[in-house]
């Protein structure tokens, strides 16, 4: 089985999700890829998933750099290179044999491209919907570790509560 690999157009993402466009709209574009990264942070680990995140240098003159971040690899793009010729070039360096390269972005000439390389792609509201049901399903897991340990912190044994169980429905 191929192993999964997730690139997003991190700016294409922030145009397309509707906090992020908010955030976006106040010229708050560093808040919107920290609260972006950490979205895309919690899906990556929750489903396992390697992530590279993709951003336009052109927004952040002078950053051109790739580093790790919330166990992300965060890629600014160099200032003569687009995200877009980036990501079809890198998604066509890494879909092979062994890698199933899927491109979170809604640029449709950039979908052209990367489905003649094989990859899949992923649309921007798909993405933001996928990752709001894991942030849910995280939320699911927490609340239910939370009850369990109110069960285990019980001052009632196994047995006592089974026989109080017995007694609830007697009195029903």
């Amino acid at each position: 089985m191929k192993k999964p690999l997730l690139i997003v157009d991190g700016y294409n993402m922030i145009g397309a999700w509707p906090e992020l466009v908010q955030l976006k709209n106040k010229n708050l574009m560093e808040d919107a890829r920290e609260d972006l990264l950490q979205s895309l942070s919690n899906y990556a680990k929750y489903e396992k998933l390697p992530v590279i995140v993709v951003f336009d240098a052109q927004f952040v003159p002078g950053i051109t750099q790739n580093y790790d971040k919330y166990e992300l690899e965060v890629v600014f793009t160099e200032e003569g290179e687009t995200a877009d010729s980036y990501i079809e070039r890198i998604a066509g360096e890494l879909n092979d044999v062994m890698t199933q390269v899927s491109v979170a972005t809604s640029d449709l000439a950039e979908q052209w491209v990367i489905f003649s390389q094989g990859a899949l792609r992923v649309p921007a509201r798909e993405l933001q919907k996928t990752v709001q049901k894991t942030e849910e399903a995280i939320e699911r897991k927490q609340e239910s570790i939370k009850y369990a340990n109110y069960r285990r912190n019980s001052p009632w044994n196994e047995e006592q509560l089974k026989e109080l169980a017995e007694k609830l429905k007697e009195l029903s």
